[in-house]
């Protein structure tokens, strides 16, 4: 476990390095990071496929600016980081009590703290999300608020004015919201509409959490969703490097780290 976490922080290290700097070489990043060409070679190529805002160039990697990213369909997205995603959910349903409103937005974390919410009794799920509301129509004892809009079909979101009329009437008492980047700056998302929802959410919440895995850290999507300090906490499933966790702790934003729970 010890070393699984001395490569995670050395690939932040390395994404903020690339912030930076714009581009390194392989040399440039094995003397920066006291590591064998073997070692950089594999850190690219996972932090590449993990959607970090790094592409591989020659020999070595640059900075891809936020706007460039393209959002990933939800189906591309659903099986990358599958165990930290499921962590972070089981961390995320364990604060939720019994007669309970929860609110969930799209993605793919979100969609399987549904799945560990299916099975509980008296709560009640405002989303919206489609798939997510039907995940969990199976179960009765659930009562599902699944707002109105326009379909966005890579996250099976619905937006736009119909979404926000509902959104409107409604009160919640803990928001779980999905996001794809985290930096000091705030949460942000690929899409405005998106972002515009979930900022109602947020308001119509007595506290908003956000999910995210450890792939969204030091990133930022085109469309501000909140700052630090509009959030109650954050699930993820590593620490921050330190200036982040800094600047959560003078938010006074909660931070959560879900653990592994198989052996």
């Amino acid at each position: 476990m010890a070393r699984i976490g001395m490569k995670a922080e050395r690939q932040n290290r390395i994404l903020s390095a690339l912030a930076v700097k714009g581009e390194m070489s392989l040399q440039e990043l094995m003397t920066a990071f006291n590591c064998s060409e073997a070692t950089a070679r594999r850190d690219l190529e996972e932090l590449e496929q993990s959607g970090s805002v790094i592409r591989r160039v020659g020999g070595g990697a640059m900075y891809v600016k936020p706007a460039s990213v393209y959002e990933v369909p939800f189906a591309e997205k659903q099986q990358v980081l599958y165990m930290e995603k499921m962590n972070i959910a089981r961390k995320a349903a364990s604060l939720v009590q019994e007669g309970d409103v929860i609110g969930l937005t799209g993605g793919t974390t979100t969609f399987l703290i549904s799945q560990q919410l299916k099975h509980r009794k008296n709560i009640t799920v405002v989303t919206n999300a489609v798939n997510i509301a039907m995940e969990l129509s199976e179960n009765s004892d659930l009562q599902v608020v699944l707002t109105g809009g326009v379909l966005r079909n890579k996250s099976f979101e619905l937006c736009g004015p119909l979404a926000e009329q509902t959104v409107n009437a409604v009160n919640i008492n803990t928001m779980f919201m999905g996001i794809d980047g985290f930096t000091a700056a705030g949460v942000s998302t690929y899409s405005e509409l998106e972002a515009n929802i979930a900022r109602m959410l947020m308001r119509r919440a007595d506290k908003t959490i956000a999910v995210f895995d450890h792939t969204k850290i030091g990133r930022a999507s085109l469309f501000t969703v909140a700052l630090l300090e509009d959030l109650h906490g954050c699930i993820t499933d590593e620490q921050p490097p330190e200036v982040l966790s800094g600047a959560l702790k003078e938010a006074g934003t909660s931070l959560y780290i879900a653990e592994n729970e198989n052996p």
